[in-house]
């Protein structure tokens, strides 16, 4: 599906005033697109890669868990971010992209920071032990509530989830599209925005991101 949330001028105006990322990452988007065609619109890409390195070197989390990791693009950002001591846990079902993501964790110098682990990630969670520092969530849309309410518990007292491509390129406004992954996704927004033990902003940067804090997080030390 792709991105028409903003005016591609805007979209090319944003990407060419973001910091550029190594050069490494701009060779495994173009190995993506041209190894994996179509489904290369699962990756992270330029924008929300900074984004996501920005929020790491912010957040300084010691634990990251990521659901949904294609070809190891949105990993590798966020390890630009952390301390020599943070490790990333992360997951996917296709033991094809693994392979990929695998491959290009190793050319990298994060590969000892990063741990990918292949199978169905609702089964993987339930193998994990938090608390994660950041979870970002970006796998099958029709699982997104239950990855919601499975993480949540794993989740330290100032940690971070962040759910993408929440806006579904604007199909969360079309009544008429009554899709199985459409419907998923719209029944996690509003979800969220009831659920009073968390606090969200949903932002418009590529996709759609969602920003997830629990309410505990904002008592003073």
């Amino acid at each position: 599906m792709a991105n028409t949330i903003t005016n591609p001028q805007i979209e090319s105006y944003v990407e060419s005033h973001t910091s550029q990322g190594p050069k490494y990452l701009h060779e495994i988007a173009e190995r993506t697109h041209i190894d994996l065609g179509e489904r290369a619109r699962m990756l992270t890409g330029h924008v929300e890669g900074r984004f996501l390195k920005f929020l790491v070197s912010m957040l300084k989390p010691e634990k990251i868990l990521e659901i949904g990791c294609f070809t190891g693009y949105s990993a590798l950002c966020m390890a630009e971010g952390l301390s020599k001591n943070g490790r990333i846990t992360t997951c996917d079902i296709s033991e094809e992209h693994a392979q990929i993501a695998k491959s290009n964790f190793q050319a990298s110098q994060y590969a000892d920071q990063i741990n990918l682990i292949l199978g169905p990630a609702l089964i993987t969670l339930e193998t994990l032990e938090g608390p994660y520092d950041f979870i970002f969530v970006d796998a099958d849309k029709e699982n997104y509530l239950r990855y919601y309410e499975t993480v949540l518990p794993l989740l330290s007292k100032n940690g971070v989830i962040a759910f993408d491509n929440v806006l579904w390129s604007g199909q969360v406004l079309q009544v008429e599209d009554q899709t199985e992954e459409t419907k998923a996704i719209r029944e996690l927004n509003d979800y969220l925005i009831k659920d009073d033990r968390i606090e969200c902003v949903m932002l418009p940067v590529r996709d759609g991101i969602t920003l997830i804090r629990s309410k505990g997080s904002t008592d003073r030390l």
